[in-house]
């Protein structure tokens, strides 16, 4: 059998990129513990824990800020599918998760989404989901970023859907007013 033929008999992995920033990162390296280096394996059937408790979590940060077990991720198959995917769990009793746009209180789970982005109290973890077939193990690879997103701040005033204010326009009798776009009320 040749090289080729054995790579395409290959079974490919799930692999679950993730890239965490803190905006304090660089002062406090509350990452310190986690291995940006290489990809890790984990047992398809544990569960890999985020959290403070470096002899329970696999994956550990350096903040007391953090829950002991701040968030689990498990491996599944869905039912009659050979999809693998991942469900993600809020382990903190003290601190929301928030996945997306969904927030989730204690011991609440849903399906990790492809892409999202994971947020608990300054932590921000942009996750996307490789596509694999083992169904013995997966793989992590870790990342650091300098920034992810800016968080999306509610607009203090409604703008009409033509997007121009009828507070921007001076009325009648009035004398045209400039108006510092850049700067804050």
């Amino acid at each position: 059998m040749t090289s080729f033929e054995e790579a395409e008999t290959e079974e490919t992995v799930t692999c679950l990129h993730m890239t965490f920033y803190h905006p304090c990162q660089e002062d406090k390296m509350m990452f310190r513990c986690l291995n940006f280096c290489k990809r890790e394996q984990v047992r398809a059937g544990e569960m890999a824990k985020f959290g403070q408790d470096s002899n329970v979590c696999h994956y550990s940060f350096m903040d007391a800020r953090v829950s002991r077990i701040q968030f689990s991720l498990q491996l599944y198959r869905k039912l009659n599918s050979t999809e693998l995917c991942f469900e993600i769990k809020n382990m903190s009793k003290k601190t929301k998760l928030i996945v997306d746009h969904t927030e989730l209180g204690y011991l609440n789970k849903i399906d990790l989404p492809w892409k999202c982005i994971i947020c608990f109290g300054d932590y921000q973890i942009l996750a996307e989901t490789q596509e694999g077939e083992s169904m013995d193990y997966f793989e992590t690879h870790l990342a650091q970023a300098p920034i992810l997103q800016e968080r999306n701040l509610p607009s203090l005033q409604p703008v009409p859907d033509n997007g121009i204010s009828s507070s921007m326009f001076p009325s009648h009798g009035k004398s045209p007013i400039e108006i510092d776009e850049n700067k804050s009320c």
